[in-house]
This record gives C-alpha cells, structure tokens and sequence, in this order.
C-alpha cells in the first residue's frame, strides 16, 4: 500500500521524511481500486527518494506532484518492471553529479558489510589494465587479512596476478571469475605492467569474514621522536571500541605525533569519523566538526524544529548500545595533537575525507600521497516501512530490497568542503612496483611520513623503478559497499510521530 507523500507530511506540519501511512485505494482521485503490491518495490523506492534524496530538486520525476493521481502514479511504476532500472532512472547526473546512490536487494548483506562482515578469502586487490591493453586485466595485492584463509597462504602484499584458474583476466570474464567460493590465482612478474606468468598460483576459499578495520597500530621511535602510526582501513562503527583502544596504545607508548594512514580507506559511519577527530585531538569538546546540509526541505524543517541535528561535534566519550540493549559510554582516548599527517590515495574517500576537512580549521592537517576521492557527501539506508527504518512499523517481509541515496552534504566549521578531493600537501604516487610491507619504516610512504616529522630521517629504501599502470575504470573494488559515508546515528523518538 502506499504511503502518503511526503509533501503531504510537509503540509500538514507533521514530522518529517521517515514518514508515511496507507493512502486507500478507493481514494477521491481514484475510479478504480489499484493494487500497488504489483509495484510495492518501485513504491517504496519513489517514496524514499522523494523524502530524502538530496539532489530531489533536479529531478522532475521526484516532484511531490508525481503521487497525487494513483492511476497515473500506478503506471509510472508499472512502467520500469526491474527495480534497479527505475532506482537509476530517478538518479540525477549519474555520470558527474552523483556517482554514488545504490540500491540491494538484499540488505542483509548491505548491513553485514557496514559491519565489516563478508565473504573473504581475505586478499585485498585492486584490478588494473595491462600495459598497452583496454581488455586484458591484472590484478595486485594491496594486503592480506589477518586471520583469513590467505593469510594462511603464499601471497603477500605486492603478488600481481593476471589469470584465474588458468583463464587470462579481462574485462569481460574478472567477474565471474572472482565472484566464485574456490578459484586458483595465478601469479605473474609485473614486467613492466605486461605480466609474465611466474608459475605461482595458490588456491583460496571464501568464508564468512569481519575485519577489524585497525590492520596496524604501533609507535615508531625515529631519533627519538615517538610517532604513532595508525592504518585503519574502515570507518566500522562495531570497531570504535578497537580503535580507541589503539589510540590508548598509541598513547601509552608516549606518541607525540601520528601518522594516520587512510591510504586504502572508502570511508563508513560519519559518527566514527567524529570519534576519530576527537581521539587525534581532544581539546575540542562540544565544538563543531562538521555540519550537513540536505535537500531543500529537509534542510528547511531541520532548520525550523531541530538545527541541533545538523551538527557533529567532537566528542569526549564513545556511546554504544551492550549486549543487552543498554546504553554505555567509554571515555575516548585522546592524543591533544595539533597536528596530524595523513597518508591519501584516490582510494582514500568519503568519511576519510571528512576527517581531513572537518579538522582542517582546528590543527594542522599534513596529507601525503595522492589527491583523494572528492567524495563529499553521505548517505542512509532506507527500507520498506512505515518510517523507513529497519525497525519500522509494518516492514514489509516480501522482499529485503533496500536504498542507500545519497541524502546530505558535510561542510566543516568554516562551511567549506572540498568537492573535487583534498590535494596532497607532499605528492607521492604509489607504485605497485615499489610496494612493501606496511608499517616498515622504509615502506614509501609512510618514510615520507616520517620525514615530514623527523626532516633527514634515513628511513627511505633503495629506489627501484616504477612502473606506472592504469587503474580499470570500470572495477569499483572487491566489494561493492567499501566506498561511501552513511549516517548511523539514531534520531530521537519525537522524529516518528505518525499522523492520524
């Protein structure tokens, strides 16, 4: 059945977009009873991106006008059978606006991976085009996964593979033949980007997987200065009580500086980006970190009744939800930096992003790399019922599809973000061909790190010749969920009222 339309919600001065009741199908604007459980998914869709979807304005067919006819409405959805067809026919400037919007039709797995749970054989790859070939793939290890089933095995960080099973990788073939449980890697020199088989293979298996997002914590003591150094891979908000305890570590073991490494790092949970902002520094309690903007009439109600729910602010204590329900909250452990070095790639997007911004007019944000993302936006997961939540009225049990649209925009305390990624301050391109172990003081970048911190440090390896290869347009990563930046934060009860 459908819910009434969100203008509707507006008008009558009810709260707000999760909203929604049963409109009947005998309605004055009705001849006929329609049946809309032939098209309950693009329904629920249409109502979902019309409450939130931040670029609603540009898209005529998300007009609040659009449902107030169900004959015409009915077979505006009847018209896109396939739901993924009709989710991206209300998508506004797929190609340089929003590149980032999705929709599941399973969100079982959609929130598995919001937790770090998937399917692994544990090696994290990237895929690129050989040299000279817009057909033939390779692939490159970027790291394992610390007690999985490659760890276990003879691949390693650097490995480049070019075949599965035997089969030469293209870009027709990669992905079924990476999606399978089993499957033999068969490895190849670089050889200057146009791989040589090796003889190498190793056979993995895929299993149920949640990382830990903290893949190093240590402190480094160059020339007597104590550098902390985190890789953190994820914004995995059922690992904040992990990473702060690596900040305690840090912290302990007398760190003076850090090293934040998000080189590899799509983002996640914009409430752990806050905890992390607030574990680098400390000194800014209760201060703003980031501010969101959404679309025109969310903004405007946000604005009118709850500006407080606009805003971020670092923080001094972690709130989290035990085992039984109840509400505990941990002290953060803070490092009262006044500055921070920030290792970037293109991988390095979204919740990555938006700590380098929203700490920018605080301390000193040093990033060493390559250009970021330019993902500056954040999304929310919305499901079939009554307030769109998962815990909602009358979710529908029919189906599990879900959308993740994308729903606000975050500016720092100066109103300000960086829409086309955040430059390095020290340009370093990661070559495949130079790749070491991470956390190895000789590692590149990080020793471009260390150098920015401790100016003649010997820490850099003998330089080997790089090898330059072109990354594959058209592979987003291993997993399709490991870019983004979601809110996860829960809204208070006043927010469901229902209208009558």
């Amino acid at each position: 059945m459908k819910k009434v339309s969100y203008k509707l919600v507006l008008s009558l001065l009810t709260i707000t977009f999760f909203l929604g009741c049963n409109k009947s199908d005998d309605s004055p604007n009705s001849s006929t009873a329609i049946d809309f459980s032939q098209v309950e998914i693009q329904d629920f869709i249409w109502e979902g991106m019309n409450a939130y979807y931040l670029w609603k304005d540009n898209v005529p067919a998300l007009a609040n006008s659009k449902d107030d006819n169900n004959e015409s409405y009915y077979n505006f959805l009847k018209s896109y059978p396939d739901p993924d067809n009709f989710f991206e026919s209300l998508i506004y400037n797929r190609e340089n606006t929003d590149k980032w919007s999705w929709v599941v039709d399973d969100y079982i797995a959609l929130e598995n991976s919001f937790q770090g749970i998937s399917t692994s054989n544990g090696v994290k790859y990237r895929l690129s085009y050989e040299s000279g070939s817009d057909y033939n793939i390779l692939g490159y290890v970027r790291y394992i996964q610390p007690n999985s089933d490659a760890s276990t095995k003879d691949v390693k960080r650097g490995y480049v593979f070019d075949a599965i099973d035997g089969i030469q990788l293209t870009v027709d073939n990669y992905s079924s033949l990476l999606a399978q449980d089993t499957y033999t890697m068969n490895f190849a020199n670089l050889n200057g980007g146009v791989p040589v088989s090796n003889g190498k293979s190793v056979t993995l298996t895929k299993s149920a997987y949640q990382e830990n997002p903290v893949l190093i914590a240590k402190t480094l003591d160059i020339s007597g200065t104590k550098i902390g150094y985190i890789m953190y891979n994820a914004f995995t908000s059922t690992y904040d009580q992990q990473l702060n305890e690596a900040f305690g570590q840090l912290k302990s073991e007398g760190a003076t500086e850090l090293i934040l490494d998000l080189r590899y790092n799509g983002g996640g949970s914009v409430q752990t980006s806050v905890y992390l902002a607030s574990m680098i520094t400390g000194q800014f309690n209760g201060q703003l970190f980031a501010k969101e903007k959404w679309n025109t009439e969310l903004q405007n109600w946000y604005e009118s009744n709850h500006p407080d729910w606009l805003v971020n602010n670092f923080e001094n204590q972690i709130t989290k939800k035990d085992s039984n329900g109840s509400t505990i909250q941990l002290p953060i452990n803070s490092l009262n930096l006044n500055r921070v070095f920030v290792i970037t790639t293109g991988s390095s997007a979204s919740a990555s992003e938006l700590i380098i911004n929203g700490l920018n007019p605080y301390i000193n944000v040093i990033t060493i790399g390559t250009k970021t993302s330019g993902k500056y936006t954040g999304s929310i997961t919305l499901y079939d019922s009554d307030t769109f939540g998962r815990t909602g009225a009358n979710l529908n049990p029919r189906h599990t599809w879900a959308i993740q649209p994308i729903v606000l925009e975050t500016v720092n305390k100066s109103g300000v973000n960086d829409k086309d990624g955040f430059d390095p301050t020290v340009e370093i391109i990661e070559y495949v061909s130079d790749f070491q172990e991470l956390g190895l003081e000789t590692e590149p970048l990080l020793a471009k790190a260390i150098e920015q911190i401790v100016p003649g440090a010997k820490t850099s390896a003998k330089k080997k010749p790089s090898v330059i290869i072109e990354d594959f347009k058209g592979y987003k990563g291993d997993s399709k969920y490991e870019t983004g930046m979601h809110v996860d934060k829960e809204l208070p009860a006043d927010f469901f009222n229902r209208l009558n």
